[in-house]
């Protein structure tokens, strides 16, 4: 993030939602980074700062509601929608984090992503599921971001209060070679990866938003803890081992990344002020095009049996897998049943149900281990930030 607000953030000559000169001058004072913080291509080597204000974990219940207009005569952000942009500003936050950890071990190290140096055996293992997933996993981690510095951004030029959560990067890094010394956010040493996303996207008459529960693609992955990335150097063999994390690590991308296009089509629905809107919509469809590529190149893990804990990645296109539930290169949606099970079925988005959609990404992420370690404060920021994007209501004030 520019330490100025620019013509990415906001454009001064076009539109009508526009910031007078001097509110964009006082905007771009509250989230000039402070000394020692960040530029957005500097800040992941000096301590992964994720804004310029401090959010306690009581920010949400001393938050003023947004400033409503912005001196031009259109309406401001409402205190719901501001409270979804918290919500997905953290999400994005806590996405940046567990990328950059991949990044350090098996993406590209450059000035667009700075830190780490790299795992030659951890990067060859998951090249395995394609020779691109080096630049794949560096492009994604760049995106998210640009993603939390931008809504960041924008929520400080509407006098809204952005989120920092550097105060909780506690957990600690991989000890393999490649990986930085610092604190983090997330856990990708004990994931429990949902891997349903497989069969939801391929079935044609079940979809979570009418209650259905969908099978595991990876039934071992559901059941334990496993690491998504090497622990340590002793984790680089023997070679069927250090393919499984590898592997984990593939499911988990999709898994991510499924959940970030479920939320955005979710609280979409929820938001008022039609810039946010557009953020949302505008954002949202970048985590699908994640998702669809990580999918693909999820079909790509070999089959194997981890010699160190018996972790089974079954061959999905031979019985008792295959067809299409299981069969690796049916990644697009199938059609599926939506709104009501007498209408056709079509091929859409899933889960999109809009009440309880934060919580539900926080409850997500919380099974899926990432958070394993983590302080009471900050899953009660977690759980505010969540709660109060949840109350927001589209056409009104929230809550």
């Amino acid at each position: 993030m520019n330490t100025q607000i620019d013509s990415t953030i906001i454009d001064r000559k076009h539109g009508s939602n526009v910031l007078p000169e001097t509110e964009i001058s006082k905007a771009t004072e509250t989230i000039k980074p402070s000394k020692g913080s960040f530029s957005r291509r500097s800040f992941l080597g000096k301590s992964l700062a994720a804004g310029a204000v401090t959010m306690g974990a009581g920010l949400l219940a001393n938050a003023l509601a947004a400033k409503e207009g912005n001196g031009k005569g259109s309406p401001g952000l409402t205190r719901g929608d501001a409270d979804i942009l918290r919500f997905l500003a953290a999400a994005e936050i806590i996405e940046t984090d567990l990328w950059q950890q991949y990044n350090e071990l098996a993406g590209i190290q450059d000035s667009e992503v700075p830190g780490g140096t790299g795992n030659p055996a951890y990067t060859n293992a998951v090249k395995v599921l394609d020779g691109d997933m080096d630049q794949y996993i560096h492009d994604n981690t760049d995106d998210e971001i640009s993603h939390f510095t931008f809504i960041n951004a924008y929520l400080a030029s509407k006098g809204a209060d952005p989120v920092n959560l550097d105060q909780f990067r506690t957990l600690p890094s991989s000890q393999a070679t490649g990986a930085q010394q610092i604190g983090r956010l997330t856990n990708l040493m004990q994931l429990t990866v949902d891997t349903s996303f497989w069969t939801r996207y391929r079935s044609d008459s079940l979809n979570p938003d009418f209650g259905d529960t969908l099978p595991q693609a990876i039934p071992g992955l559901a059941a334990g803890q496993f690491p998504a990335i090497p622990r340590n150097d002793g984790d680089l063999a023997p070679a069927d081992h250090l393919q499984a994390i590898a592997n984990t690590a593939g499911f988990h991308f999709a898994f991510i990344e499924q959940g970030g296009t479920s939320l955005y089509a979710s609280l979409a629905q929820r938001v008022t002020h039609d810039e946010a809107l557009r953020i949302l919509l505008s954002i949202g469809p970048t985590e699908a095009m994640h998702f669809q590529t990580w999918h693909d190149k999820a079909g790509n893990a070999p089959a194997l049996t981890d010699p160190t804990n018996g972790l089974v990645f079954p061959d999905l296109n031979s019985p008792p897998f295959g067809g299409e539930e299981f069969q690796t290169n049916l990644i697009m949606p199938e059609p599926t049943i939506f709104l009501n099970r007498a209408f056709p079925i079509v091929s859409i988005v899933r889960p999109t149900e809009t009440d309880g959609a934060a919580m539900g990404a926080v409850n997500a992420l919380t099974a899926d281990g990432l958070f394993i370690g983590q302080s009471q404060a900050f899953f009660t920021l977690l759980n505010q930030l969540a709660q109060a994007a949840d109350h927001a209501r589209h056409g009104g004030r929230g809550r």
